[in-house]
């Protein structure tokens, strides 16, 4: 059985429906970053990165949510989570999407709310709030505009790419920024919503 870690409002809810989708056999083990548990010692030695998510297989630890993605459709062809391997620039494109997600924009929302992460001048952390919705904003608005193919990420195929953009998407409102400027991912994320595995893991998670 597959292990992830993960906690609740995090990246790894991404994860979670993924391996939800995949019909993947695995348990869901919620560290309560409230008790600062990414950071105990029982954590550090699955993770000592101490984020999450982690995935626990039989083979060892995988960290980093496009690998974790990654490892699920490998893992899962049945479930059609990815392009094929026989298709080497489709999967290039997947990946590149999960990289963009993972390289920028996901880094561009964490400035606003993890500064500290960045910098110890308390004024240089004010401009990093202000200034990261912005950052955010943009680079949602090209994911809308260009970079998303519709009805799903990488065209009329669902895959790894969509959990993952939902989440990130999901903090739209968190960052002041309007859906209405969102057309394309507001209607991805209404997609979402109505997927078995999404209300399946959201009742568990607010359960």
């Amino acid at each position: 059985m597959l292990k992830l870690y993960t906690a609740r409002a995090t990246i790894g809810l991404a994860c979670e429906i993924a391996l939800e989708e995949a019909g993947a056999d695995y348990e869901a083990v919620r560290l309560n970053f409230a008790e600062n548990e990414q950071r105990g010692d029982a954590y550090l030695a699955i993770n000592p990165k101490s984020r999450v998510p982690a995935l626990e297989t039989d083979r060892g630890i995988i960290t980093e949510v496009p690998a974790i993605l990654g490892y699920i459709a490998r893992t899962h062809p049945g479930a059609g989570l990815a392009p094929g391997a026989d298709d080497a620039f489709a999967l290039a494109q997947a990946e590149s999407f999960l990289s963009y997600l993972c390289s920028w924009v996901h880094p561009a929302a964490a400035h606003r709310v993890r500064g500290n992460r960045w910098a110890d001048d308390e004024a240089a952390i004010a401009e990093m709030r202000r200034k990261a919705p912005e950052v955010f904003g943009a680079a949602l608005r090209l994911i809308d505009t260009t970079l998303f193919k519709g009805p799903w990420v990488l065209g009329e195929a669902y895959s790894v790419c969509d959990p993952y953009l939902y989440v990130v998407a999901g903090w739209i409102s968190r960052d002041g920024l309007d859906w209405a400027d969102y057309p394309r991912l507001a209607d991805h994320t209404a997609r979402m919503n109505e997927r078995p595995a999404v209300k399946t893991v959201l009742a568990r998670v607010s359960g």
